[in-house]
């Protein structure tokens, strides 16, 4: 009897190893910041990513002879630069198959100069600054619309719906933040608006007392904050209690539902601000993707979730398209890709952006975000 048992687990373990020696295992590396100030970002993003994977892995793909089980490898990026550059390497050591990410274009510009000399294809779900895309590498991607098109609809709508006329203007200094600030200032000016004047802080930063205190003397009708909403959040509070009545402008760094409990308060039609795509009530899988991701996460999306979700959907289908895990294979496939997602039709132009970005400008109402306008 015990070598009775003794056998049947052999031979299971056996069909075990025989089964899973049939496998192959495709990583795919994720990188946002899951600490600190961004980390309800990072893990919205990580949050989308395991999503996709499941949704990968139910498909039973056969890649390279082989079933494919697909893994996602989390790495933590700090939304720092220099940290950034070490897990891209790290990730290119590791030979993952693809990555998706980072969050923020300053840590997704270096990064992708990385992954591009070790030969693996990124998409990025959220990185907005134009550079991302524009230095020529060929093997980089992004799933949202970019600042050229976030800055010049939240001027065009700051002229022509809010008339706003005297503009202060205050950016962070990142690679997201200040870029989206000099395109917005300059296409009110194009327009014939006011920027009044312009203030810089960082994106650590928690008292913008000084600043805002000479920014009320001047009496605004619009203060623009290119920057994320761990800094949005605070801004607005202390606009409140200094008595500055100008609404605050931004793009998607704080477009989130976590401004609200940064704000901590009320923020209603005070806050304007874009995001780089459609509301989820305005998505092709909006509905169905929110009520699933609540179900499982138990916690409802901030922004990204969803673009990250295509972006690891849309690199698995390149991947199952080319029957391989090797990029420089499945590379082709994805300049190629015409994939209906949650978010929309994805598709890239001969530098990587959506063929067919959209951005909606949004306001706030006691139960969060209210789209205002979309733009096409």
């Amino acid at each position: 009897m015990v070598i009775f048992r003794f056998l049947s687990i052999l031979f299971l373990s056996l069909m075990f190893a025989v089964i899973h020696a049939q496998e192959v295992v495709v990583q795919i590396g994720h990188v946002a910041p899951l600490s600190g100030p961004q980390a309800h970002y990072g893990k919205d993003n990580e949050s989308g990513a395991m999503l996709a994977i499941d949704d990968l892995n139910a498909q039973k793909i056969y890649l390279d002879g082989f079933r494919a089980r697909f893994e996602l490898v989390s790495e933590d990026d700090e939304a720092n630069p220099k940290t950034g550059a070490i897990v891209a390497q790290k990730l290119c050591d590791l030979n993952m198959h693809g990555v998706v990410g980072h969050l923020n274009s300053g840590t997704t510009i270096p990064a992708s100069r990385i992954y591009n000399q070790c030969g693996i294809p990124l998409i990025t779900p959220s990185a907005t600054n134009p550079k991302v895309t524009l230095q020529g590498f060929g093997s980089t991607f992004r799933v949202i619309a970019h600042d050229g098109m976030l800055g010049q609809a939240l001027a065009n709508y700051a002229f022509n719906n809010l008339k706003a006329n005297r503009i202060v203007v205050i950016d962070d200094r990142t690679g997201y933040g200040q870029p989206l600030a000099d395109i917005f200032a300059k296409q009110v000016k194009q327009l014939g608006g006011r920027i009044l004047e312009r203030h810089y802080t960082n994106d650590r930063a928690t008292d913008f007392s000084s600043i805002l205190t000479a920014v009320k003397r001047l009496n605004p009708d619009l203060v623009f904050y290119g920057g994320m909403d761990a800094q949005a959040g605070p801004m607005l509070r202390q606009m409140r209690q200094l008595g500055l009545r100008a609404k605050l402008m931004g793009g998607d760094g704080i477009c989130t539902l976590e401004l609200m409990k940064l704000a901590k308060g009320n923020i209603g039609s005070n806050v304007i601000c874009a995001e780089g795509g459609m509301s989820l009530s305005n998505m092709p899988g909006g509905l169905a993707f929110e009520e699933r991701f609540r179900k499982k996460f138990d916690t409802p999306i901030q922004v990204y979730a969803p673009y990250v979700y295509d972006a690891v959907m849309t690199m698995g289908l390149a991947m199952k398209k080319a029957g391989s895990t090797m990029p420089e294979k499945y590379l082709t496939e994805l300049k190629q890709i015409d994939y209906e997602g949650v978010t929309g039709q994805i598709s890239f132009n001969e530098v990587g952006d959506l063929k067919f970005g959209a951005v909606t400008i949004n306001t706030y109402n006691e139960s969060g975000k209210q789209p205002l306008k979309v733009i096409r």
